[in-house]
């Protein structure tokens, strides 16, 4: 098994990767990662310490915009690239086919669209001697739990990178549990220590895509608690349905301070994100949840060059718009107190 970071060796090619992502050159990135191989660098720590590592430094110098939407979405095309032929390269340099342990099926959960996490783990798990059904991105449920009794994986790897999904999270793991499939939950969505994965009955979570096929290499244990265990807060079902309307008032607000030259789809896309991660706080009963996002995004807004009053300005019409959801303003109430602080 290709195992543990190397500490050593690997930071000229991923200064290589890096630079190759950056400049959209995908054959340049390609031949980066080929010649990491055939320098003796294991696949799994090209992909997990390289690849990864690359990739982690396109989505902090798209948030500190450093670089456009654009050459994020490049570079993460570049990326993935990277990832399929590595692994392919790999695999033809092993001395015959690799055991296969089992199958295990890797998909993200509805409504998200950030496949990068995913393609790690199933390559690291093709690399492991696993038969993987990658089904990518955005999987509903209703279209996952036939998949499942079709094919009869060992496991279900449901990946979340957006806490706003945690609602449909809770959903995909209730019906694949349901289906006789043991789930492991990962991205950060589930919170840094997974204890939204564990409240909503997750059999196993994992930090990362390493950790994650550990934890597929010893077995997953089962949770004695079955993931419709848990009921949500019912202040949800209210937000959602006012959602469009909440929305509207707190793009409306965010553009009243936004400077002129701030397109106004990223200010629709901020208020979609702000009502979404207010639901998301009240669903799994986590005022903290909202407050750390509203963190981000003050810190976000600032780099775009909005003014620091802007967000909890927001705050406060959302707030004004909630009479009689007490935990939704309590959740409000402390982001905006920690904004102002």
């Amino acid at each position: 098994m290709n195992g543990g970071p190397m500490n050593g060796g690997v930071e000229r090619y991923e200064e290589a990767l890096w630079e190759a992502a950056i400049a959209g050159d995908e054959y340049a990135a390609i031949d980066a990662a080929v010649s990491a191989l055939d320098g003796g660098v294991p696949a799994e720590s090209l992909i997990l310490d390289v690849v990864a590592a690359v990739q982690a430094r396109v989505g902090q110098a798209w948030a500190d915009n450093l670089i456009t939407v654009a050459q994020e979405h490049t570079a993460t095309a570049v990326n993935e690239s990277v990832l399929v032929v590595a692994a392919h390269h790999a695999a033809t340099l092993q001395h015959g086919p690799a055991p296969v342990k089992g199958r295990i099926c890797v998909a993200c959960v509805e409504g998200e669209w950030h496949t990068f996490p995913v393609r790690l783990l199933s390559e690291v798990l093709r690399l492991r001697g696993w038969r993987v059904d990658y089904l990518g991105a955005h999987v509903p449920t209703a279209h996952l739990v036939p998949h499942l009794h079709r094919t009869g994986p060992s496991a279900v790897a449901l990946s979340g990178s957006i806490a706003i999904h945690l609602p449909a999270a809770h959903a995909s793991i209730t019906a694949c549990q349901a289906a006789g499939t043991p789930v492991l939950a990962g991205g950060p969505a589930f919170g840094p220590d997974g204890r939204y994965a564990r409240r909503f009955g997750a059999d196993a979570w994992a930090p990362d895509a390493r950790a994650a096929a550990d934890l597929l290499d010893r077995g997953l244990p089962r949770r004695g608690t079955p993931g419709d265990a848990y009921q949500a807060d019912p202040e949800y079902v209210v937000l959602d349905d006012r959602a469009p309307v909440l929305v509207r008032d707190v793009m409306e607000e965010l553009a009243r301070h936004a400077p002129e030259e701030e397109p106004r789809g990223d200010t629709a896309e901020d208020a979609a994100s702000v009502v979404g991660y207010l639901k998301a706080a009240v669903y799994v009963g986590d005022p903290g949840l909202f407050t750390s996002f509203a963190g981000w995004l003050a810190q976000m807004l600032g780099s775009r060059g909005m003014p620091a009053p802007a967000l909890p300005a927001a705050l406060d019409v959302l707030a004004a718009r909630l009479p009689g959801l007490p935990h939704a303003r309590a959740t409000l109430a402390e982001a905006r107190a920690t904004l102002r602080a």
